[in-house]
């Protein structure tokens, strides 16, 4: 017979699910001859791309490269601006600054988190060419709605989809939704690189392209040569970054690869048995899903009714040994942002999300008496300070 979890057992927000298999990955690779611009990259952009129904897939060492990179293919610059959501990481914004670009946040539909479609069309202005949206917590944006809004200006609809690699929408997976669409492969994520990111995409050029910007600009392809000075000879054509990932990170994520449909399945069902455990508190507002949407539950977001409330709770659930987080502040509230000349009040719908958020742990690893811990010290925090 199973014990009861110790008060004093930690269980964080999230956590990275490694096991035996993707540990001798690894090590195969440290045995070989390849450390890094080997052969398990092109293998796990081969793999990606399979999952997911993309045509293309280019790694790079980060999910922030990964913007990067699409927002350079999407052929924006100097003057030009996107459209994303302010419930974010700041990542999304931050790389339309790398470009030199300027960023428009439109609201969020109040009940999934997600870019509001309509909010993002009072946005379009002479100088917008992008539309990211996020898949917030894992539910993957209202991309049908988003590409009727951008198509008739001709914009690109870009989806940071860093939480929702085996997400869903209308039948159709996550890397097929959008024209360019970003992931990223940090720990608590979906699956796991330790480090790293993707562009997902059925363009040629354009994974072309981003293979030549995660390396310097530089490349070898002889067709398209300036010069000819011998074997050895290689052309820098455009202004790139060092955004390689390793061999080492793509043997891992290979790995993880193989059981992403696990880890999306244990993630749900942690998710329904939080939604039917929390179902009866009123205090709380759960998070809703589209009936068109399979999530993948990256994050399990509840809202306190009561705005005032949400510190004490969150200390409370601390002070119980839950490692719960805030996603997101919403960006342009940041210091950096504000000194841009954003002000509080741009987005009221996001803002009054935010105040009210904590994400409680869910990771696939979780054993069922963590998550039934979590259960328990969520509504003991609730009757003491709810």
């Amino acid at each position: 017979m199973n014990r009861p979890l110790s008060p004093q057992h930690f269980i964080p927000y999230g956590r990275q699910w490694i096991e035996e298999p993707d540990i001798e990955a690894v090590a195969r690779v440290l045995r070989g001859d390849w450390l890094t611009t080997g052969p398990e990259i092109a293998g796990f952009e081969s793999d990606l791309a399979d999952a997911t129904g993309a045509r293309r897939a280019v790694a790079l060492n980060s999910g922030t490269a990964a913007l990067h990179a699409a927002y350079h293919v999407a052929g924006l610059g100097e003057g030009d601006q996107i459209i994303t959501s302010p419930l974010t990481f700041a990542a999304t914004a931050n790389a339309a600054l790398y470009v030199g670009s300027e960023v428009c946040f439109a609201d969020i539909d109040p009940d999934t988190g997600g870019l509001d479609p309509e909010a993002a069309k009072a946005c379009i202005g002479d100088r917008t060419k992008a539309i990211v949206a996020v898949d917030y917590a894992g539910h993957p944006a209202d991309y049908d709605a988003i590409s009727e809004v951008a198509e008739p200006f001709d914009l690109t609809v870009i989806a940071d989809a860093a939480h929702s690699l085996g997400a869903r929408r209308g039948g159709r997976d996550v890397g097929t939704l959008a024209d360019l669409t970003t992931l990223s492969f940090h720990p608590v994520k979906p699956i796991t690189c330790g480090e790293g990111g993707a562009v997902l995409t059925d363009d040629d050029r354009h994974a072309r392209l981003i293979e030549e910007f995660r390396t310097h600009g530089i490349t070898r392809d002889q067709n398209k040569m300036v010069d000819d000075e011998g074997p050895w000879h290689y052309e820098m054509h455009a202004l790139g970054f060092n955004y390689r990932i390793t061999d080492m990170q793509c043997a891992l994520g290979r790995s993880q690869l193989q059981r992403l449909a696990d880890h999306v399945a244990r993630r749900r069902q942690i998710a329904a048995r939080y939604m039917e455990a929390f179902a009866s508190i009123d205090e709380l507002q759960l998070p809703v899903v589209d009936e068109e949407v399979e999530s993948g539950w990256h994050l399990f977001v509840v809202r306190v009714q009561d705005a005032k409330r949400r510190r004490p709770f969150f200390e409370r659930l601390q002070q119980l040994r839950l490692g719960v987080q805030v996603h997101y502040r919403p960006v342009y509230l940041h210091p950096y942002y504000r000194s841009l000349g954003y002000e509080p009040g741009l987005c009221p719908r996001a803002e009054d999300f935010y105040r009210r958020a904590v994400s409680l742990p869910l990771f696939p690893a979780m054993t069922d008496d963590e998550v039934q811990a979590v259960i328990s010290r969520v509504r003991r925090a609730v009757r003491d300070v709810l």
